[in-house]
């Protein structure tokens, strides 16, 4: 996956929004106002997802390039290396999965006016 995949897929998702609000550096992408992924844009080396925090221990364990969430809360967040071996659908699976982390935990409103 590269940057503009990464960027492209994000976007496709319902209600999502692309922001810096941790300088020029750091794509953080937001639904509802909350962050489920983020990259640095300028060295694009890896990515930062939520997890439910047995998936999250599961996946550290059976892929190399994942890793707790750098600056990150580590029981909830990974890191996953995106030259590491792990295909572009799969990378996909996981931002989808980080994304329905957080549109579950909206109020039944906020997840309501994302799938009109």
């Amino acid at each position: 996956m590269d940057l503009a995949q990464f960027q492209e897929y994000c976007l496709s998702l319902p209600g999502v929004t692309e922001e810096f609000p941790f300088g020029e550096e750091t794509l953080v992408y937001k639904v509802s106002g909350k962050m489920f992924t983020l990259t640095n844009i300028e060295e694009f080396e890896s990515i930062n997802v939520k997890c439910d925090p047995d998936e999250a221990v599961e996946l550290r364990e059976r892929y190399e390039g994942v890793t707790p969430g750098y600056h990150m809360n580590k029981k909830h967040w990974n890191t996953v290396a995106v030259r590491a071996g792990i295909s572009n659908k799969l990378l996909q699976e996981w931002i989808r999965n980080s994304y329905d982390l957080v549109v579950a935990s909206l109020p039944k409103k906020e997840r309501e006016k994302l799938f009109r």
